[in-house]
C-alpha cells in the first residue's frame, strides 16, 4: 500500500483538527471559533521558494533573539514555513488548482453601492454618488490698508554718560535715569509711490544725581526735543524734489554745577532749519533704510528766548540779540540697519554752512534687545560748531556718550 504524501497527510490532519474543533464548539453551545490560516486562501502563484534551503534556515537558524522565552515565536515561524511549503507543493503537483498569477490578478471592482434585486437574484454595483454640500466659504475681510504708517518707541533706562567740558548745553559725567520717546509717521509709499512725506518726533529727558553740586540734588543732563519733516515728489527712480524742516530745542532749565548760572532753558537755545533741494530714499524690506537730503538753498534760525540769564553768544548768536538768521546750504543723511530682530543700528549726520562757518551733528545709536521689553543702548553724539567760541581742550568739537540699560515699549502700524 502506497504511503500518503506529505501534502495529503498535512491536509488530512488540518481537516480533522478543524472538524473536531467545530464539533466541540457546537457541543458546548458556543459559536465556532476558527483561527485564520493561509491554507484556507485560494492558491495564487507569486514566486518560487527553494524549499530545502528555506526549511534548513527555518529549523537550524535562530532568526530572532529575545530576552524572554521565544518558543512561541519559533513555533509561529515554523508553522508559517510549513504552510508556505505545503501551498507550494500543492501548486507544483496540481497546477490546475492555481486560479491566479499574482501578476495577472483582475483589478478590484470600483467603489460603489451594492444593490440587491431579489426577483432577478442579482447584485449590482452602482457608482457611489458624491454629494458636495453647497457651502459658500465665509468672506475673509481684506487686511486694512493705511495711508499713514506709524512707529512708536518709548523707553526708560539707566545710563552712564561722558560729556566734554564745552558741551553746548552743559552737563557733567554721571549716572542717570533716561527716558525717551520716538514717533515716526510716514506716508505709505505703496499707496502713494510718487510722494515722499516722512515725519519724526523725538524727545529725550535725562535726570541725574549731582554728587558735586551743593545747591541742587539733581540735574538735567539730557533735554532734547527734535522734530523733522520731509515732503517730496518723485523726480526719477529714488530721487525726489523735496522740502525739509528741522526744529530742535529743550524744555527745562539747566545750570552749571555749584552755581546759579543758567546754561539752557526752554527755547534757549532753539534752532530751525528749512531747506529746498533733492532727497534720495532707499528701502529694502523693513531692515535697511537710507535717506540723503541735499538742500542747496537753506534758511537757518538760531533763537535764545532768555538772554537775561543765558549768554546768547554760547549758541552763535550776537550779544544782546535773541536770534540770528543765516542763509546757506545743508544736507542730512539717515541710516537704519536691522541686522537681526535683536540688533539695530541707526545713524544721523547733519551739516549746515552759511559759507562763513560750519555746524554739524553726527548721532549714532546701537540698540541691543534682550527679550521683548529689555534693551541696551549705546548712544554717541559728536558735534562740530565753528560759530561758537573756541575751547582750549576740544577746539570746536563737542562730544557726548550714553550707555544705558532699561525697558522699552514698541508699537508699529503695518501695511
Amino acid at each position: 500500500m502506497m504511503k500518503p504524501s506529505l501534502t495529503l497527510r498535512f491536509c488530512l490532519t488540518l481537516a480533522v483538527t478543524t472538524v473536531m474543533g467545530l464539533a466541540a464548539s457546537a457541543h458546548d453551545g458556543e459559536r465556532p471559533d476558527v483561527e485564520p490560516n493561509m491554507l484556507y486562501a485560494p492558491l495564487v502563484y507569486d514566486n518560487y521558494d527553494a524549499v530545502d534551503a528555506h526549511a534548513k534556515a527555518s529549523t537550524n537558524s535562530q532568526l530572532y533573539n529575545l530576552d524572554a522565552g521565544d518558543a512561541w515565536l519559533q513555533e509561529a515561524i515554523d508553522n508559517s514555513a510549513r504552510v508556505r511549503r505545503v501551498r507550494q507543493r500543492v501548486m507544483i503537483d496540481n497546477p490546475q488548482l492555481v486560479a491566479y498569477n499574482a501578476n495577472r490578478l483582475p483589478e478590484a471592482p470600483p467603489e460603489g453601492v451594492i444593490n440587491a434585486d431579489p426577483r432577478q437574484g442579482m447584485l449590482t454595483i452602482a457608482p457611489a454618488q458624491v454629494v458636495v454640500d453647497d457651502v459658500t466659504p465665509p468672506e475673509v475681510p481684506a487686511p486694512p490698508v493705511h495711508d499713514w504708517l506709524h512707529v512708536f518707541n518709548a523707553s526708560l533706562q539707566f545710563t552712564q554718560s561722558y560729556i566734554s567740558g564745552n558741551w553746548y548745553q552743559g552737563g557733567e559725567n554721571n549716572l542717570a535715569l533716561l527716558g525717551s520717546i520716538n514717533w515716526n509717521c510716514n506716508l505709505n509709499q505703496d499707496l502713494h509711490p510718487n510722494w515722499l512725506f516722512n515725519n519724526a518726533l523725538s524727545y529725550k529727558l535725562g535726570i541725574a544725581t549731582t554728587h558735586g553740586d551743593s545747591i541742587r540734588k539733581y540735574m538735567i543732563n539730557e533735554d532734547n526735543f527734535l522734530f523733522s519733516s520731509q515732503l517730496g515728489y518723485k523726480a526719477v527712480k529714488n530721487w525726489y524734489y523735496s522740502a525739509m524742516l528741522n526744529f530742535t530745542t529743550q524744555f527745562l532749565n539747566n545750570y552749571k554745577v555749584n552755581t546759579r548760572t543758567m546754561t539752557a532753558a526752554f527755547l534757549s537755545p532753539a534752532e530751525l532749519n528749512i531747506g529746498l533741494g533733492m532727497t534720495y530714499s532707499y528701502k529694502k524690506a523693513d531692515d535697511r533704510m537710507f535717506t540723503l537730503a541735499i538742500a542747496p538753498i537753506s534758511y537757518n534760525l538760531k533763537y535764545c528766548r532768555n538772554i537775561t540769564d543765558i549768554d546768547p553768544v554760547r549758541f552763535g548768536i550776537d550779544a544782546g540779540k535773541h536770534s540770528k538768521s543765516t542763509v546757506g546750504s545743508n544736507f542730512e543723511a539717515k541710516l537704519l540697519w536691522r541686522f537681526n530682530p535683536s540688533v539695530m543700528f541707526s545713524s544721523r549726520l547733519y551739516m549746515f554752512t552759511n559759507y562763513e562757518y560750519v555746524q554739524g551733528d553726527w548721532e549714532n545709536t546701537l540698540d541691543l534687545s534682550i527679550g521683548k521689553y529689555l534693551t541696551t543702548q549705546l548712544y554717541t553724539h559728536l558735534r562740530f560748531d565753528r560759530s561758537r567760541q573756541r575751547d582750549d581742550d576740544w577746539n570746536y568739537w563737542q562730544f557726548k556718550e550714553i550707555l544705558s540699560l532699561g525697558v522699552i515699549y514698541r508699537f508699529a502700524t503695518v501695511n
